[in-house]
């Protein structure tokens, strides 16, 4: 057993451990620690400041899922935009969970979306569940506001697949766009452009959020699809 994880052991909470089995139910049971993600963020900050997170991040696969979660946190840490891309690339084929793909957020990527379009252009034509979870996740993070482009809600209702954790992203993304971009996302639902399931649970999702108006809630009600 390495230091980190016998540290990790140290930091083990079993009840947490049995909560986090529960919401993955992809991931092995015997590579949930149980560690709370406050202590793998702190962990992966030490790593950067005491230079080891080159280290560590080429040390793949990992064994455990905090491992995986350090290893992402360790991604998003990371300032530089080609240096990120670069890890980020070399990570994603070892992402199996939407836990791990989702706590990947790498801030540097939206400071150049010319040169990061064509990486996400990419993932989500990879067929790879969680690469294009994680191609969708950028576009909702990065892309929703100030940096909003009408090419962008194209490109995630472009995408067609049977994955749950696909589909529930690209719901996620268009609940989230109705928040921010109403007047565009509103023409991938009045348009039905989504499939049944994903334009249903869009909607259910937006209906749930503080963000949308009362008016528009009420609008979107009278779009589901029976």
């Amino acid at each position: 057993m390495t230091e980190l994880q016998k540290r990790l052991y140290e930091s083990q909470d079993i009840e947490y451990r049995d909560f986090t089995i529960k919401l993955n139910p992809t991931v092995d049971p015997d590579t949930v620690i149980g560690v709370r993600l406050p202590e793998l963020r702190s962990i992966a900050k030490g790593l950067g400041k005491s230079g080891k997170a080159r280290e560590f991040m080429s040390e793949l696969p990992h064994r455990y899922l905090e491992e995986n979660h350090i290893h992402s946190f360790a991604v998003g840490n990371i300032k530089d935009f080609d240096e990120a891309i670069r890890e980020a690339e070399r990570f994603l084929p070892y992402i199996d969970n939407w836990a791990v793909c989702d706590s990947m957020r790498i801030k540097a990527l939206g400071k150049n979306p010319e040169k990061l379009n064509p990486y996400i252009a990419q993932w989500l034509k990879s067929g790879q569940t969680y690469t294009v979870r994680f191609a969708i996740l950028n576009l909702m993070n990065l892309f929703l506001d100030d940096g909003f482009d009408e090419k962008y809600p194209a490109m995630v209702a472009s995408v067609k697949s049977e994955e749950y954790y696909v589909n529930m992203m690209i719901a996620w993304y268009f609940a989230t766009a109705l928040a921010k971009q109403y007047d565009s996302a509103i023409k991938y639902i009045e348009g039905k452009k989504l499939s049944k399931w994903t334009h249903n649970k869009t909607i259910r999702k937006a209906i749930e959020s503080f963000r949308v108006t009362a008016e528009h809630k009420e609008y979107l009600r009278k779009l589901r699809i029976k």
